[in-house]
């Protein structure tokens, strides 16, 4: 099955609103046509990249969520809250969310079904640290994020949430996974999947891409855009990883 490549780009905490309208307008003129590109931005940018994105075909998601409606949950923000603001889609467990703020697998389960219901599209982060990499643990750590955060989930679902693979170690460091160790790891985390869905479901890889290495990576039959971080900030070169993506 052909899979439409998928480029997303994580300001993590950058960009404020005022920053946000003029920023997206370089990067709109900048993107090449061809994937599917989302910006992911901090809470209080969706509104202003939601606005500066109208009528062009770039997505824009969130960060994170709480896994419920609504509540007394000081600080959280909500599916709907993030469907209100403009938000398409919202990228769950990013390994910064998971160990600065604690977020575990079952958590994310919740998290990923929140979001389908209100309608929001997922990116769903998985990956391995330093130590369960030398220790021989990837394929355990991955096969557990998987399996508790889909435990329940509808194939239909699984089918519509991409996942990004970040190898923790690779994330700031300058370090890369080479093509062949980011393509073993992707066929192993697609071999996960149910069956019927397996195809279909977008992976992108999200350790270290830069324009230098992008066109390696995305050439792997299994990888199938980027979760791209510090490079999503410039314009140029989140334009030129686009462009790297196979047509």
């Amino acid at each position: 099955m052909s899979r439409r490549p998928f480029v997303a780009g994580n300001w993590k905490m950058h960009r404020t609103p005022s920053e946000t309208a003029p920023f997206m307008e370089r990067l709109i003129d900048a993107l090449p046509e061809g994937p599917d590109v989302a910006v992911c931005v901090p809470f209080t940018s969706i509104a202003a990249a939601a606005s500066a994105a109208a009528g062009s075909w770039l997505r824009v998601y969130a960060q994170t969520m709480h896994e419920l409606a609504e509540g007394a949950f000081t600080g959280e923000v909500s599916a709907p809250m993030l469907v209100d603001a403009g938000a398409d889609g919202v990228l769950l467990g990013h390994s910064e969310r998971r160990q600065h703020f604690g977020e575990t697998d079952e958590a994310l389960r919740l998290k990923i079904e929140s979001a389908h219901d209100a309608g929001l599209e997922v990116i769903f982060a998985i990956g391995e640290t330093g130590d369960e990499r030398e220790a021989g643990q990837t394929e355990p750590v991955l096969r557990r994020q998987v399996e508790v955060a889909y435990r329940g989930l509808s194939v239909e679902r699984v089918a519509r949430t991409t996942i990004a693979y970040e190898p923790v170690w690779a994330i700031g460091t300058g370090r890369t996974a080479t093509p062949e160790m980011a393509q073993q790891a992707h066929a192993f985390i697609r071999s996960l999947l149910p069956e019927s869905a397996r195809d279909g479901v977008r992976i992108q890889y999200g350790g270290s891409m830069k324009p230098e290495n992008a066109a390696q990576l995305l050439a792997q039959p299994d990888i199938d855009g980027g979760l791209i971080g510090g490079a999503s900030l410039d314009a140029a070169a989140f334009a030129a990883i686009v462009g790297a993506a196979p047509a």
